[in-house]
């Protein structure tokens, strides 16, 4: 098993535990930390949506706070089961962008397996704002 197939197999578990009593809409995430470590994320949605928190944010904000370095993690796999393909929100990309690697790869897989897709951080947001 490749380290991407291993990352969505954990994104996926992840999503299995996610916290979406309004929509429905499960959404787990899998980070690997430089030290080869695996950290999951799932939504965690509150009724007041603007609360509401997604995967890949948990699963970023969870390493960081374990003690792994903002800027050092290069992958993240994020799968939702309910679309053809997930992609992540805009809040999300700004923060992937602010704290992943700049070379970091996010792998996105939805409940069409063929339409799994990687994409850099770049692509997922052109342009960024960018205090770095």
């Amino acid at each position: 098993m490749t380290i991407e197939e291993h990352l969505m197999e954990q994104a996926k578990r992840a999503a299995d535990r996610s916290y979406s009593p309004y929509s429905h809409f499960h959404v787990g995430a899998a980070l690997l930390t430089a030290d080869g470590e695996v950290v999951q994320g799932c939504n965690v949605e509150n009724i007041s949506y603007g609360l509401t928190n997604c995967a890949e944010r948990s699963a970023l904000f969870a390493a960081i706070s374990q003690g792994h370095a903002p800027g050092s993690f290069r992958v993240m796999a994020v799968y939702a089961p309910n679309v053809a393909l997930i992609s992540p929100c805009g809040a999300c990309r700004q923060v992937l962008l602010e704290l992943m690697d700049r070379g970091a790869l996010v792998i996105c897989q939805g409940s069409d397996l063929a339409a799994t897709r990687t994409w850099t951080l770049e692509q997922l947001l052109p342009g960024a704002f960018d205090a770095f």
